[in-house]
């Protein structure tokens, strides 16, 4: 092994170690994980500066998949190369993944009234958690009546067709609109960012994103592996979801609760308890994928799920880095993510509704606790794991009484 390889193995796990630890404190969701990396990697080592890290968080927010995940991924990549941006996905994700996974074997085993009533607190949850997402992505994606109107207009596609493909019409025709109506706003600064990939790695990377979205399906429906589409399933929903963080909740559930293989209740109560871990909301996927009816379930389940909705987003940052300084510039570029954008807080919007409200409000009690979580995570600036822990043991109590 040469000297450059030594050193890149340890980079790799010194990227590992520093991510690990972000894992294991960074709570809050994508934003709060984004001023945690720039505390750490901008601020405190120094590893970039800001109009770099600016950059690379508009990379991530405009691209498909988990934007917080992606910036730590390219971090990682910026550093140790290929190994250093795995080893900073598996740091940040590890923790919030084992989390999920012990959560799926033991929300099982709860029953009786108290464990019921856990359960629907977590439900609970969720809907103060998207109602909190939906409020703070219109007022900074949708500032206009024009984008507002792409908002209403999606969330009425996803009323008329609920199903994987009313979201991904949705989807495109935010961008149409985007395209026609959304040209004339500010353009990005003209600054550079470094990409560490080459061209040839970033067409391969891209190659592999769309041979995997459109070929994964025929080969699950030729093969009838299961496991294969549990695989399918996943990477189509970190492929298409755009914003990352909650705006995943529509597209899995369409995923794993149409079908049969999750019920609705335990979706919701996973989505829940996702929101007391640390690191990357898309981990639910463990979650999920741990506790489907049949095999694959259990750990190989789960993490058959979380490779496959992680894996999309990384795939498409890696093919993005060589091109994305040439292509932000455009204006057609940013009106179609203008569009979609505003799209995706309609999506949103009507995911808090259906299945959400519908399936987790059953009165005025569980309505009041909602608001009550709303409050805090508002006006209270109260963490999330702290609003889990409140409504929970209120639902519980209110259950038992």
């Amino acid at each position: 092994m040469s000297d450059r390889d030594r050193t890149a193995q340890f980079s790799a796990l010194a990227v590992f170690r520093i991510f690990l630890r972000l894992g294991l404190t960074s709570f809050g969701g994508p934003i709060a994980h984004i001023g945690y990396f720039r505390q750490e990697f901008v601020q405190r080592r120094q590893w970039l500066n800001e109009s770099a890290f600016a950059d690379l968080v508009g990379l991530s927010q405009f691209l498909p998949g988990p934007a917080s995940s992606q910036v730590g991924f390219a971090l990682g990549l910026s550093r140790a190369g290929l190994a250093g941006g795995l080893a900073a996905w598996t740091g940040f994700t590890l923790p919030s993944a084992i989390l999920l996974l012990a959560l799926a074997h033991f929300a099982q085993r709860l029953t009786g009234p108290a464990g019921t009533a856990a359960i629907h607190g977590l439900k609970i949850v969720a809907v103060a958690v998207v109602a909190q997402a939906v409020w703070g992505m219109a007022r900074t994606l949708t500032p206009d009546l024009r984008r507002a109107a792409i908002a209403v207009m999606a969330a009425i596609i996803i009323f008329l067709n609920s199903g994987a493909s009313g979201q991904i019409i949705a989807i495109a025709a935010g961008a149409l609109a985007g395209t026609i109506f959304c040209r004339d706003a500010r353009m990005p600064p003209k600054t550079q960012m470094v990409s560490p990939v080459s061209n040839a790695l970033g067409l391969g990377a891209l190659a592999a994103f769309f041979s995997l979205l459109f070929g994964l399906p025929f080969l699950a429906a030729r093969l009838h592996s299961h496991a294969l589409a549990v695989f399918e399933a996943f990477y189509r929903s970190g492929a298409l979801v755009f914003g990352g963080g909650h705006v995943v909740l529509p597209l899995l559930r369409d995923a794993v609760v149409a079908p049969g293989w999750i019920s609705t209740n335990a979706f919701l109560a996973g989505y829940g308890a996702a929101q007391a871990v640390p690191g990357p909301l898309f981990t639910v996927a463990a979650y999920l994928g741990s506790v489907m009816n049949s095999p694959p379930n259990g750990i190989a389940g789960g993490l058959i799920a979380l490779i496959a909705i992680f894996l999309p987003g990384l795939l498409i940052l890696t093919g993005a880095l060589p091109f994305w300084d040439r292509f932000r510039v455009k204006v057609g570029a940013q009106a179609v993510m203008r569009g979609v954008n505003a799209a995706v807080v309609g999506i949103l919007a009507a995911a808090l509704y259906d299945p959400l409200w519908k399936t987790s409000i059953g009165g005025w009690t569980d309505a009041a606790l909602a608001f009550a979580g709303l409050l805090l995570l508002t006006l209270g600036k109260a963490p999330a794991w702290l609003v889990v822990a409140i409504v929970t043991v209120c639902a519980v109590g209110v259950a038992v009484s």
